[in-house]
């Protein structure tokens, strides 16, 4: 575990908004595999140049809301949404196929976090009908208090929507009570924008250590598991730093 951008940390860490693909639940590539479905029936066929500079953006862009990264590479809104309805289709198919999974110690995690007295909610770049999808499969439906995805909010990552809409519906008194965790420099940017008292990346998913700390991650984990001991006792405030690597 290593730690970056050290601040004091004044209040005691009461909410947690934790991201789901490569934080809590393992990709393994489902999402580059859904956008190539999507993106052929677009007409962009995997192995030729455009192919190969859209995946870059997608994987330059992981934790961005889904629809926005498609109207950025596709420019109109009607072929975004037609690529958006087509990569939901094909995640959803990934995921029916049972290609999805949580990443080790996450479930136990959540469970933990919930027992001593911290809200827990999940957020997602994917459209609900996805969200809702990989917790039925996962058996997740009511792991957490709460799961959020960008239309529940308004906006999805960079924006701190989800973050702000998180602590309005759990009653949290002060945005520097949230810890936001995410695998990408988005999670790291909407957790900084929304006040977050922690915002801390994990190693298992999308982006490396560097574009965690230059995304202004307070923590770097090796994976949520280490989360608990980060944050410390409930009734303490946990140290900025903490943990080692």
């Amino acid at each position: 575990m290593t730690d970056t951008n050290e601040e004091p940390i004044n209040e005691a860490t009461s909410l947690v908004v934790l991201d789901m693909a490569g934080t809590t639940v393992a990709d393994d590539g489902l999402v580059e595999r859904a956008f190539s479905r999507a993106a052929a029936t677009l007409g962009v066929e995997p192995g030729g140049d455009a192919h190969a500079s859209m995946l870059a953006y997608v994987r330059a862009t992981m934790g961005e809301s889904k629809i926005t990264v498609f109207r950025s590479l596709f420019g109109d809104e009607q072929r975004a949404q037609r690529a958006n309805a087509e990569f939901e289709r094909a995640y959803g198919e990934l995921v029916a196929a049972g290609e999805v999974a949580p990443l080790p110690g996450a479930r136990e995690t959540i469970e933990r976090l919930r027992s001593e007295g911290r809200k827990v909610v999940l957020t997602t770049g994917f459209a609900r009908v996805t969200q809702d999808a990989i917790l039925a499969a996962l058996g997740w439906r009511d792991l957490a208090d709460l799961t959020l995805c960008p239309s529940d909010a308004g906006r999805g990552r960079p924006y701190p929507d989800m973050v702000l809409t998180a602590l309005l519906r759990t009653r949290t008194d002060s945005v520097r009570q949230i810890a936001v965790v995410g695998d990408t420099a988005y999670d790291m940017i909407c957790g900084r924008r929304a006040g977050a008292g922690v915002v801390a990346g994990v190693l298992t998913g999308a982006h490396d250590d560097a574009a965690l700390r230059a995304a202004g991650a307070t923590h770097v984990l090796g994976s949520v598991a280490e989360l608990p001991y980060t944050l410390g006792s409930p009734g303490g405030v946990p140290t900025a730093g903490s943990g080692g690597s």
